[in-house]
């Protein structure tokens, strides 16, 4: 039966020819099929590996990497900002995320004239508020925008302290070596914000007493409404503002019943770790990840492995898991294309951040060159932004 399904796919979904697969140098990353990864990178605070796998047939997940300066100003403060942004319902929103979250950080942290979790609060509904203007301005010609989202998922490396921001269900997760027995320990920085956790599901019906569908079972996945996973993001605005829950949006997003307050929040849930010798890496990833590995799997691929492609590492991970679970051969898997690909795994983002002590506890006013990488392959010079593109397009723009 399932040889059968498979001999299908491949006649209806052969992958496309090796165009796809780029070979220079890993200055922006190397493209192979619907995999895009950079093995290894420095940062301000150490080295980095970074990598993406398409499974939708366009990329919703969106990720970056700034090091350098985190403010409009030279004087500082330095430090490494990390983004992954996973998308649903549509690119739209993480695209946007990851073209404005970062310059209003810079923005904050010039006005306050240093890095907090105020600063990063601000980021966050600053960039809330600049797509639900865009929503509303495009809403005549383009509704269906109203029903895009994305988790949200910052970690900041600032003046030997890590600040993670969340919304959603992507995941951080520290790497620590215990001292007394050298092994390490997998500890997760994020809080999550999926309606499959009892104290968020307790959380929204404590916000809405008097809805008793706040949360459904459906398909033995528990819903906000129904009809989505997570209780907080940015976009999603139909479930956030009323005027939106009308035609011409279509009917299965819309809900029967008018409702006065927002469904969904985009509040993050922000914490402040003081980084300590012993803290290893940071494994900052897209909920993808998350369904195929635990915690302390990816923490350990990790640890007895190079660092040099650490996060495309992780991603075979979890493919092989993901094959396993359909009891297919992930040779096989590899071949089928996006799109398709979205019934066997979701897109994938990781981004594995390792920690220098001796460059994190330096001060965060010491300049170093500054870099700019966007998952996927697009790499900025200081200060500049450019297109969002799926892998596939990096490498054929």
């Amino acid at each position: 039966m399932l040889s059968g399904l498979m001999n299908f796919l491949r006649a209806c979904f052969r992958p496309r020819p090796n165009r796809y697969v780029h070979t220079s140098s890993d200055a922006v990353g190397r493209q192979d099929g619907l995999l895009w990864y950079k093995d290894t990178g420095q940062h301000f605070n150490g080295e980095f590996s970074m990598a993406v796998v398409q499974a939708n047939n366009l990329l919703e997940d969106q990720s970056q990497i700034e090091s350098g300066c985190l403010s409009l100003h030279e004087s500082g403060p330095y430090g490494t900002f990390v983004g992954v942004y996973d998308g649903h319902g549509g690119p739209e929103t993480s695209r946007y995320i990851n073209d404005h979250l970062f310059q209003h950080l810079k923005r904050f942290t010039s006005e306050q004239q240093g890095m907090s979790v105020d600063v990063i609060r601000k980021a966050y509904q600053a960039t809330e508020e600049g797509f639900s203007s865009l929503v509303t301005r495009q809403w005549p010609m383009k509704p269906q925008i109203a029903a895009v989202g994305s988790c949200c998922l910052v970690g900041v490396i600032c003046g030997g302290n890590l600040y993670v921001a969340n919304l959603g269900d992507s995941r951080a997760v520290l790497g620590r070596v215990m001292k007394a027995t050298g092994e390490v320990l997998a500890i997760q920085l994020s809080a999550e914000h999926n309606a499959c956790i009892e104290s968020v599901r307790q959380e929204l019906q404590s916000m809405h007493p008097d809805d008793s569908q706040i949360v459904v079972l459906k398909h033995n996945v528990w819903r906000v409404k129904g009809l989505i996973q997570v209780s907080r993001s940015i976009g999603d605005v139909y479930l956030k503002k009323a005027e939106f829950n009308r035609e011409p949006l279509y009917a299965k997003f819309r809900l029967r019943e008018p409702f006065r307050r927002p469904i969904l929040s985009s509040e993050p849930t922000i914490s402040v770790n003081q980084l300590e010798p012993h803290d290893q890496f940071i494994i900052f990833a897209s909920d993808g990840l998350w369904e195929h590995l635990s915690n302390q799997d990816a923490v350990d691929i990790v640890q007895n492995h190079p660092r040099s492609g650490s996060a495309r590492r992780l991603v075979k991970a979890a493919l092989q898991e993901a094959a396993k679970k359909r009891e297919m051969r992930y040779s096989d898997l590899k071949k089928i294309d996006r799109g398709v690909r979205r019934h066997f795994h979701d897109d994938i983002t990781v981004v594995v951040v390792f920690l220098d002590s001796n460059l994190v506890s330096r001060a965060s006013s010491v300049k170093s060159p500054s870099l700019s990488i966007r998952g996927g392959g697009v790499n900025l010079p200081h200060n500049t932004l450019a297109p969002c593109t799926t892998p596939t397009e990096a490498v054929n723009a």
